[in-house]
Parts: C-alpha cells; sequence; structure tokens
C-alpha cells in the first residue's frame, strides 16, 4: 500500500502531495490522528485529505486508515525510506534496519512458494546424481554467489561460484544435463550473465535465477525466484536487495539439508567443525 502511493506521489495533485508526504513521514502518526490534526500538519483543507484518499483508491478516511492499519500492525514499515544526506545517525539506524526488515517481510508475506519448491528438487537431484551445482554473479551479486557456495559445499554438495563472466561462459559450457546452475543478479539485465546461462541451457543444465519480476534473466529461467524489492538496481551500493538475495539462498540450504537429513549431515558437519577447531588459539 504504502510503496503504491509512493509511486503514485507524482501525479496526485500538490495538496494531496503534501498529504502524501505527511502519511510516508510518519505512517503510524497518520493513521491515529483525527482528519483535522492532519489537515493542519500537511498545510491543507480538510476535505483535500478526504479527497487524497479517494485518490488513491479508497472510499474515505475510515476506509483508508483500516486498511493502513492493517499494513503496519506487525510493528514494521512496510516502504522503502530514503537516506537522506541531513539525516542523523540515529535516523540513518532506523532507516536501514527498517528497510531490511521491510523487505524481508514483504518477501515473506509475498513469496509463491511453488518456484522455489521446484528448485529445491532440482538441487536435489543434482546431489542426489552427484552432479554439478555452479552459482553465478557478478559485482555484488558474484560475492552472493561466493557465499551461496561456502553454504553448499558444507552441505557435502559439488558446488563452485564463478563471479569472473569468462569463467562463467567457459564453465557453463561444460555443463550437461542433471547440473544446475543459480545465477544471481539485482537488475537481471547483465548481459554476460545472461550469455552463461543461456550456453547453460542449451546444454541441458537447469537454470534457476534469483532476480527481479520482469526483467530479461527471468525471462530465460527454467526457474525464476522472485527477488522484488523496492531498492533501485541503479544504486552503487545495494544493501536491501542483497540481504533478500542471500535470505532466499539461505531457504534453498535449510530446504536441501532438510532433504538430505541429520543421519548424514551431523557426522560431517561434526568433524568439519572439530577440524576447525584444531586451527584456533585456545
Amino acid at each position: 500500500m504504502l510503496d503504491r502511493i509512493q509511486a503514485l506521489l507524482d501525479t496526485l495533485p500538490p495538496a494531496e502531495q503534501r498529504v502524501a508526504a505527511l502519511l510516508l513521514q510518519d505512517p503510524r502518526h497518520f493513521a491515529r490522528s483525527p482528519v483535522g490534526e492532519l489537515a493542519l500538519a500537511a498545510g491543507v483543507s480538510k476535505p483535500t485529505v478526504i479527497r487524497f484518499c479517494r485518490s488513491v483508491g479508497f472510499e474515505g478516511l475510515s476506509d483508508f486508515k483500516l486498511r493502513l492499519a492493517a499494513t503496519i500492525s506487525d510493528g514494521t514499515p512496510f516502504i522503502h525510506r530514503t537516506v537522506n544526506p541531513e539525516d542523523s545517525v540515529a535516523e540513518v539506524l532506523v532507516k536501514v534496519v527498517d528497510n531490511h526488515a521491510a523487505a524481508l517481510l514483504r518477501y515473506r508475506n509475498d513469496a509463491q512458494v511453488g518456484p522455489i519448491s521446484l528448485a529445491v528438487d532440482a538441487l536435489e537431484q543434482a546431489w542426489l546424481k552427484q552432479r554439478r551445482i555452479e552459482f553465478y554473479g557478478v559485482g555484488n551479486s558474484g560475492i552472493v554467489a561466493e557465499d551461496a557456495q561456502h553454504k553448499f559445499f558444507r552441505l557435502g554438495v559439488h558446488a563452485v561460484a564463478h563471479r569472473d563472466v569468462h569463467m562463467q561462459v567457459m564453465s557453463a559450457g561444460l555443463l550437461a544435463r542433471g547440473d544446475v546452475v543459480l545465477a544471481v543478479s539485482n537488475s537481471g539485465r547483465t548481459r554476460e550473465l545472461m550469455d552463461a546461462t543461456e550456453i547453460a541451457r542449451a546444454r541441458g543444465a537447469t537454470v534457476v535465477v534469483i532476480t527481479g519480476s520482469g526483467s530479461p534473466l527471468a525471462a530465460q529461467a527454467d526457474i525464476h525466484l522472485a527477488a522484488d524489492h523496492p531498492e533501485s538496481y541503479d544504486r552503487y551500493s545495494p544493501m536491501t536487495s542483497r540481504l533478500l538475495h542471500l535470505n532466499i539462498i539461505d531457504v534453498l540450504a535449510t530446504c536441501l539439508a532438510l532433504r538430505i537429513g541429520a543421519e548424514r549431515l551431523q557426522p560431517m558437519l561434526r568433524e568439519m567443525k572439530d577440524n576447525l577447531q584444531r586451527k584456533r588459539y585456545r
């Protein structure tokens, strides 16, 4: 709801934009304030507040507040709040944490279980048949790919990660039916990554992608795990998107671990932990 209002902001009349700005600044205060107080705070008339509610698709203020209360009832604002140069350290802390929490909760509520189940099935079959599982990503997404490789190889999975686009293309050309490629991309528009996944599909590998809906990379995937968020993919330092991608990897790794089973995993993980303990100062 709040994301939609943010997107409609520029289409509203100037007076209604002031009401929207007041709402987006503090949704909880807006939800519990009477119309007179809202009008005074926004510098508009009471009828303007009502018109704003109708402009964004509601019958009136009461209807709008009911939906708003449901949106924010879990204690986390479901909107991406932009950090501004004049923000204090305390304000930056709150905005960054709220953005992350809101994105994860939104994903929890909106995620389609079907594609996730298909991805887990493909990963399980690759593990059972000792086929290759490869993780591709470029730039910041390459870091996520390496994190995925770290999680999966600890499960005894033959997994590798490639951040270099030339290595991706060469490795994709060596894949075969039964292998799995999991590609991660914030934009879903990286040409070299798309080239690698196209080669992998032509070789018969199953291509799973974690990226936004409607992107070119999503369109050419066998299994698309939608990672939709309000953060622009043009940002130089993606934050919310990276955490969302890592969370999806965690879901896949956890599901695969459950499929493999504790009897097989626990002895291996215990031995791995013991080996690491000997490398630490006591």
